[in-house]
C-alpha cells in the first residue's frame, strides 16, 4: 500500500513538472520571435509584471540554439548542466514536433527535468532548438520526506496492529485501502469519483474527507481548464478566419501597393483584437485561479463612484443619454481595491450607457446599508430577455441582437465576468433585474472591512490594460 502511495505521488509530481514545462513552452512560442538568421526577439510588455515574471521563468533554465547546435541564448544554470550537443540538437529537430524529455544533474547532483523541442519562424524556413528545464529537487525532497515518514510510522502501525488484533487492524485499514484503490482509478476523465464516508469521528474519517475535498478541487480545476480552452477556441476562430481571408484575398487579387496596404491594415486590426482577447483571458484565468490578489486600501466608494460617473458624462451626452449620480448621507469608506472597484463601476456604467437609446436615463446610486455599501446602476434601456439573465456573467456571453443595436463595435463579452469576480473577491453579492423595453438594474452589495494598516497600496496597472 505504501508503495502504491509513493508511486502515485511520484507519478503526480512528474506529471506536474511536465505540465509546468509544457505551459512554459507555450509561453516561449507566444513571446519568442525569429526575424533574422541569428536574431532572437522576446515580444512582451516590459512594464507588465506578469510578462516579466513569465520571461524570468523561461530564462531561468533554458538553452536556445540554431540547427547546428550553436547556442543563441542560454542560462547559467543550464550551462552548469552542460549545453546539449550538436548531434542531440539535430536529432530533436529531425523528429516531429513532439517534445523530447530527459534528465540532467548539476555538479552538486541535483536533478533537472529537461523538455527539448523547437519553434519555427513565421515563414517556416528556419527551426530553432529550445530546451527548458525545471529542478526536481523539491519533488525528490518530498519523496524523501515521504519515505522517512513511512519508516517512522511502520513500527507504530505494527505495535497498534499487535495490540488490537488482526480483525480490528483489517477493519481499520479498509478505508485506507479504499483511498489507495480510488487514487489508482482517478484520472483526468474520472474526477467525479469519491470515497464513501464512514460516519466515524476518527483520523481515517478525516483522511477520507480531506481526500474527497482534494479531488473536488482538482475536478473544479479541470473543469475551468476545459472551459477556458473551449472559450479560447470559440472566440479566436472568427478573428483568425477574418485575418486569413483578408490576406488570401490580398495575395490573389491585390495588384497595387495601396491595395496590399489596405489589406494589412484590416488584418492588423483583427490581430490587435486577438491580442486584447488573449490578454483579457489570461487576466481572467489568473483572477479565477487566485493569482490576482486584492490590494486593499482605505477607499470612499461614494467619491469613487461619483468620479467614475463624471467620466461618462461626455460619452453619455454624445449618445443622447442623461446620466446622474445620487447618494445618501453616510460614511462609505472601507478597505477595497481601488483599481478593481473602478473597473467594476466602469463596466456597469459603460454597459448602461451603451444599451440605453437616445433620450434614456442612467442613474447611479451609492449608499451605506448597515455594514454594507449598496451600489445600484439602473438604466431605461432595452432590457435583457429573461432567458439570458442566468448567463450574462459567463465568459464571452452576449445577448444576441443587443450588441448590434448598441454599437458597431462588439465587446469581448468579458466585462461582466470581471465584474462578477471583483464582487466575489470582495466577499460581496451582485443581483440583476431587467424588463424588456423598460431597462436593467444591477445591485452590488460590498461588506465594509476594518482598516488594515499593513495592506499594500499598490495597484495593478496590467488589470486596466487587459480589456
Amino acid at each position: 500500500m505504501t508503495l502504491i502511495f509513493r508511486s502515485t505521488l511520484k507519478t503526480s509530481l512528474d506529471e506536474q513538472a511536465q505540465d509546468e514545462l509544457n505551459q512554459t513552452f507555450v509561453a516561449v512560442k507566444g513571446f519568442l520571435r525569429i526575424p533574422g538568421d541569428a536574431d532572437l526577439v522576446w515580444i512582451l510588455d516590459r512594464s507588465d509584471p506578469d510578462d516579466n515574471k513569465i520571461l524570468a521563468r523561461i530564462q531561468g533554465i533554458e538553452m536556445i540554439s540554431d540547427s547546428n547546435g550553436v547556442v543563441l541564448e542560454g542560462s547559467n544554470t543550464y550551462k552548469s548542466l552542460g549545453f546539449d550537443s550538436a548531434d542531440y540538437v539535430r536529432q530533436v529537430l529531425s523528429n516531429p514536433i513532439q517534445p523530447v524529455w530527459h534528465e540532467k544533474r548539476d555538479p552538486s547532483g541535483v536533478k533537472y527535468l529537461i523538455r527539448s523541442s523547437y519553434v519555427v519562424n513565421e515563414s517556416r524556413t528556419r527551426k530553432i532548438y529550445v530546451a527548458i528545464g525545471i529542478s526536481l529537487a523539491p519533488n525528490n525532497k518530498l519523496l524523501t520526506s515521504f519515505n522517512w515518514l513511512v519508516l517512522a510510522l511502520i513500527p507504530l502501525a505494527v505495535v497498534i496492529g499487535m495490540a488490537t488484533g488482526w480483525a480490528v487492524a483489517g477493519r481499520a485499514l479498509e478505508p485506507v485501502m479504499a483511498i489507495a484503490r480510488a487514487a489508482q482509478r482517478i484520472s483526468g476523465s474520472n474526477l467525479s469519483l469519491r470515497i464513501p464516508e464512514r460516519k466515524a469521528a476518527d483520523e481515517l474519517e478525516y483522511l477520507v474527507e480531506t481526500f474527497n475535498d482534494m479531488i473536488s478541487r482538482l475536478e473544479q480545476s479541470f473543469i475551468q481548464v476545459r472551459q477556458f480552452s473551449t472559450d479560447v477556441s470559440h472566440e479566436l476562430r472568427t478573428p483568425i478566419t477574418i485575418v486569413r481571408g483578408q490576406l488570401e484575398v490580398a495575395l490573389f487579387t491585390a495588384q497595387t501597393t495601396e491595395q496590399y496596404r489596405d489589406a494589412i491594415v484590416v488584418a492588423l486590426g483583427d490581430v490587435e483584437r486577438l491580442s486584447a482577447i488573449v490578454r483579457a483571458l489570461l487576466l481572467l484565468s489568473q483572477a479565477e485561479s487566485g493569482q490576482v490578489v486584492l490590494q486593499l486600501q482605505p477607499l470612499d466608494l461614494c467619491e469613487t463612484a461619483r468620479n467614475i460617473t463624471e467620466q461618462f458624462e461626455i460619452p453619455a451626452e454624445g449618445a443622447g443619454v442623461e446620466i446622474s449620480f445620487h447618494t445618501r448621507p453616510g460614511n462609505c469608506t472601507g478597505e477595497f481595491d481601488r483599481v478593481q472597484i473602478e473597473r467594476m463601476l466602469s463596466n456597469l456604467i459603460s454597459n448602461a450607457v451603451k444599451f440605453t437609446p437616445p433620450g434614456g436615463l442612467v442613474r447611479v446610486h451609492v449608499s451605506r446599508v448597515g455594514d454594507q455599501c449598496e451600489i445600484v446602476v439602473e438604466d431605461t434601456g432595452q432590457g435583457i430577455p429573461p432567458e439570458h439573465l442566468p448567463h450574462i456573467f459567463d465568459r464571452f456571453y452576449r445577448v444576441r441582437g443587443m450588441e448590434e443595436q448598441a454599437s458597431p463595435e462588439k465587446g469581448l463579452g468579458l466585462g461582466l465576468s470581471f465584474v462578477n469576480w471583483i464582487v466575489k473577491a470582495h466577499s460581496g453579492t451582485i443581483e440583476v433585474k431587467s424588463e424588456q423595453g423598460k431597462g436593467t438594474t444591477f445591485t452590488v452589495r460590498l461588506p465594509f472591512r476594518p482598516h488594515l494598516p499593513n495592506v499594500s497600496n499598490s495597484t495593478h496597472e496590467s488589470v486596466m490594460k487587459a480589456v
